[in-house]
């Protein structure tokens, strides 16, 4: 028995996926593709390549795994930085723990507003209505919104004495970043695509 990882359970329900099979060469050549667009190309391919199959040749399934993806790795690092910030309160360092809370309180942030895109793009109707545009315009504000507040994270951390509690949070802090950024950038060349006149 196959045991997936809870983002691809989370994808699973993004499309009518049956198999487990290998990727065909085609879908792994879209997600490749795709990513081109991307500031972090190789990452966005090497963290997408593995849902070839649940993505096959759509531009939405991308965009639904690309945020969904982005949802599970915001959620780990939100709970990764309440760990560090409890065993911060106890700390020397008020500009560390004070960071800390913070970025606790914005990554948190960061996943309900990637929590809403998730939902959002479930819930996508096909067409080109208004009703499609508005759901788009939502994930892209809801997005776009969670990439500033783990950029405005990082930001917390300038008059933090450097260290390695600095150095940890912001560079983990920074690769998260780059997964939302290569999803609100797939999430924008999709609405480019469906919303053409």
């Amino acid at each position: 028995m196959t045991i997936l990882p809870p983002v691809f359970l989370l994808i699973l329900t993004f499309s009518s996926y049956t198999s487990l099979a290998a990727p065909t060469l085609n879908a792994t050549d879209f997600i490749r593709t795709n990513c081109q667009i991307t500031l972090y190309p190789q990452l966005c391919y090497h963290s997408l390549a593995g849902y070839a199959n649940a993505v096959q040749q759509d531009p939405a399934r991308l965009a639904r795994v690309a945020v969904a993806l982005s949802l599970s790795r915001a959620k780990s690092m939100t709970l990764y930085v309440a760990n560090l910030s409890r065993q911060a309160d106890y700390a020397a360092e008020p500009r560390a723990a004070s960071a800390l809370h913070d970025c606790f309180s914005l990554l948190g942030d960061a996943v309900d507003q990637i929590r809403g895109s998730v939902k959002q793009m479930r819930r996508l109707k096909s067409g080109a209505g208004e009703e499609l545009r508005f759901q788009l315009s939502n994930v892209q504000t809801w997005m776009s919104a969670a990439l500033t507040n783990e950029d405005t994270c990082v930001d917390g951390f300038e008059d933090v004495e450097e260290g390695a509690l600095k150095s940890d949070v912001c560079d983990r802090t920074l690769k998260v970043k780059e997964v939302t950024s290569n999803a609100l950038a797939l999430v924008n060349s999709f609405v480019a695509k469906v919303m053409v006149p």
